[in-house]
């Protein structure tokens, strides 16, 4: 059990993208520092917690991993985008249609269901695969700046950019819980335990 000593900040953050992009990989590189090649694709729900310093302030991330967004899951989906302050949306640089999922439905449905000014990102992930590249880091850039999101390129393989990605968003995620433009309600609920292991059907 944690004490309201021991963090400042709880920062919520989901990551999704279409199955097969990395998520789970991604997810694991930015809250343990691992990568396994073996990594079983998520079922349900699963998330990682780790605490980072941001301006001499100790932020809690909780990175949550969905599905990948598969339609038996889209509710729960759903309900995971209102209860999160940040979202990643990630797609594979090699594959075209991981970036057309992205933007045709996942982007959608974030902005749909989201909570309004939470942080947003777009991860090219795989980048350590460049020479199988299919999406230019122009096309996602140009994705991101269309619609005010953070970008970058990332590989959750060799760990590039990942810590960079994540600082990033609990810098911003800080910027607007101080400037009151993001609630922050489970910063007043230090008491309550946390599971390690989330079933498909819980939720924030």
């Amino acid at each position: 059990m944690e004490t309201s000593k021991e963090y400042d900040y709880l920062f919520k953050l989901l990551v999704v993208g279409q199955s097969g992009s990395g998520l789970s990989s991604v997810m694991e590189r930015m809250g343990k520092d691992k990568f396994n090649p073996a990594h079983v694709r998520t079922i349900g729900v699963d998330f990682v917690i780790k605490t980072i310093d941001v301006d001499g302030k100790r932020v809690k991330i909780q990175i949550w991993d969905t599905s990948g967004g598969r339609e038996r899951f889209r509710t729960i989906t759903s309900s995971y985008y209102r209860g999160a302050n940040g979202i990643i949306l990630v797609y594979d640089i090699t594959d075209e249609e991981s970036f057309t999922h992205l933007t045709k439905h996942h982007i959608p449905e974030m902005e749909m269901h989201a909570q309004p000014n939470c942080v947003k990102m777009i991860l090219g992930n795989k980048s350590d695969l460049a020479e199988s590249r299919a999406i230019s880091t122009e096309r996602g850039e140009k994705v991101a700046d269309k619609n005010g999101y953070k970008f970058m390129e990332v590989s959750a393989k060799t760990g590039d950019n990942t810590e960079k990605a994540l600082l990033e968003l609990a810098t911003e995620f800080k910027i607007k819980v101080d400037s009151k433009l993001i609630e922050a309600p489970a910063i007043l609920h230090h008491q309550q335990s946390i599971s390690k292991k989330q079933t498909s059907g819980s939720c924030f």
